[in-house]
């Protein structure tokens, strides 16, 4: 079912009356899924775009002396306008201006507005300053590699799926809801990561194993879709240059809205 884009919070409404034996469906399983498919292709998706740091938080900063934070607002606002020009989304941003939001804020800013997809922009610095190139995550316990390693930060896994408390349940249920959301939501962040490396690499160059994984603390909510993506280097001169300009982000921009269309597509299809 969760293949077929149905509302997962629905599913796990359902998922959760089942163990506790609060009723079934009322429908035959098959007419359910597809009803709900038919409502997933119908609705106007909500995507919440995270621009990455603000305020005092700088983020990385670049050889000229540019902020992470500004080409990630810059970059976020130009990701929402091509949004929400396609009549397809409605898009709420984390911040809209140079402020700071904590990491687990914006996951519950997300979750509160039950956002179907969370996007997570950002742009790198490393250490070898000849290496540039964009890259995308997905959550991982297990980094992909030191680099991921180095990056994420680590957070424990919430008790809250979906609305429903898990820390009010038997463990053995809690587990069993809490590994159903994550796996769904896990499956759905993969694809969605896919579809971006896919469209950036049409029109920017990308790093070597572009697509990554680790445990960022904005891609830990169980139950939204969620990507981290890196826009480049800033650490890399040309880079650097590049990302300052409106041009260039708009580039990506553009990539990263059919990157998002590509994903709804597929699981209303599916």
């Amino acid at each position: 079912m969760a293949d077929r884009g149905i509302d997962r919070r629905t599913l796990l409404r359902l998922l959760t009356g089942a163990a506790l034996g609060a009723g079934g469906l009322s429908l035959a399983p098959q007419a359910f899924a597809e009803q709900l498919t038919r409502r997933a292709a119908q609705k106007t998706h909500l995507v919440v775009i995270d621009p990455g740091h603000g305020g005092i938080d700088p983020g990385a900063i670049g050889c000229t002396g540019v902020y992470e934070k500004e080409i990630s607002l810059a970059t976020a606002h130009e990701v929402a306008r091509l949004l929400e020009a396609t009549r397809r989304y409605r898009v709420r941003l984390t911040r809209t201006s140079d402020e700071f939001v904590a990491l687990e804020d914006r996951v519950a800013f997300a979750r509160a507005a039950e956002a179907d997809l969370f996007l997570s922009v950002h742009a790198d610095a490393l250490p070898e300053p000849g290496v540039r190139g964009a890259s995308v995550y997905t959550l991982s316990e297990k980094a992909s590699d030191k680099e991921a390693a180095a990056l994420a930060a680590s957070e424990n896994k919430a008790d809250l799926v979906a609305g429903v408390d898990l820390s009010r349940h038997e463990p053995v249920v809690s587990e069993i809801l809490f590994d159903l959301a994550r796996r769904e939501t896990n499956n759905l962040s993969i694809r969605l990561a896919q579809d971006l490396v896919q469209e950036l690499g049409r029109e920017v160059r990308m790093l070597n194993n572009s697509h990554r994984s680790a445990g960022f603390v904005v891609l830990k909510a169980p139950d939204i879709p969620s990507v981290l993506v890196e826009l480049g280097c800033l650490s890399n001169r040309e880079e650097d240059g590049l990302l300052q300009q409106a041009s260039y982000r708009r580039t990506l921009a553009t990539s990263l809205v059919r990157s998002v269309n590509d994903y709804f597509d597929s699981i209303t299809r599916a």
